[in-house]
């Protein structure tokens, strides 16, 4: 399939990209796989163009799996007035102040827990990520799983029992050394029917209230600055972008993106590794000019 940022999905209108600039308003993207470049950082190109979309108005929201902790990090430089949409969108924060929360059920949480808890004893390799909101917290303290669960989670605390912390909880997070979408998602299928169990890596399973997820954060974001589906632009890549991609009429799957994720989105961007999500702003918002893949 093309990575031109011109190219529709299979299953968008064959239309392709105005030429002249589009009445964008809001920019939401998710991180790894999308904005995040081959080596998981963040282009360098991207912070001139955050100066300019500040300068017209335009807010940029990531939206992540990841830690709102862990986001500030990682955008210390330009987080001002920024919306972080963390954790799969189970918590929305602006300038420090809380816009929006959907908190677990602890006594669902320790259902959870108990599940991963099952599938390692059975010989599964995974551990478990209860999120909260002042931190996230984990029992298993070897490196090889630390390492990973750092990646994610800035604030990261180790206690004897994860289903004891005094902390709000709104996710519970399972990381699986193996492929999370064929071993740790279907021993989850019982909580289907009541929460949301999204596969949202390659390795990474996370459980939420069933009103929780990035499209409902998005559309709540809408709601409250009066900004249409047709001002705003996503890009996302996992499972776990889908309904995010329903709340732009400007909708983005990265080339490469996982299969259910093409199909759902209006349009294919340049891979993560092309910057495919800069290249597509920069033509949509007509700014001075794209930048190179690399």
């Amino acid at each position: 399939m093309s990575s031109s940022p011109t190219t529709p999905s299979a299953s968008a209108s064959p239309s392709v990209l105005p030429a002249g600039p589009v009445d964008v308003r809001l920019i939401v993207t998710d991180m790894d796989g999308t904005l995040l470049d081959g080596d998981g950082r963040i282009p360098d190109g991207l912070w001139p163009v955050l100066d300019e979309l500040r300068r017209r108005g335009v807010l940029f929201s990531p939206a992540s799996g990841r830690q709102y902790a862990t986001l500030e990090r990682q955008f210390a430089r330009a987080r001002d007035g920024m919306v972080f949409i963390a954790e799969n969108g189970t918590y929305v924060v602006r300038d420090g102040a809380e816009l929006s929360a959907d908190p677990l059920d602890p006594a669902v949480a320790a259902r959870i827990v108990a599940t991963a808890r099952g599938l390692a004893a059975g010989g599964t390799d995974l551990g478990a990520v209860v999120c909260g909101k002042r931190s996230a917290y984990v029992e298993r303290t070897d490196e090889a799983f630390l390492a990973e669960a750092r990646k994610y989670y800035a604030r990261l605390e180790t206690v004897p029992d994860v289903t004891a912390v005094d902390d709000e909880i709104i996710k519970v997070a399972l990381f699986d050394f193996g492929p999370a979408e064929l071993t740790t998602a279907p021993a989850l299928e019982s909580f289907t029917e009541t929460h949301q169990v999204v596969v949202s890596g390659q390795h990474w399973v996370d459980v939420m209230n069933r009103t929780a997820d990035k499209g409902a954060a998005v559309r709540r974001l809408q709601r409250d600055l009066g900004i249409t589906p047709a001002q705003t632009l996503v890009f996302g890549d996992y499972l776990n972008d889908l309904e995010m991609l329903d709340t732009a009429d400007w909708s983005f799957a990265m080339a490469g993106a996982h299969p259910a994720v093409l199909d759902r989105a209006r349009y294919v961007a340049p891979a993560h590794t092309e910057n495919g999500v800069l290249r597509v702003i920069a033509r949509l918002l007509d700014l001075p000019a794209e930048p190179a893949a690399g």
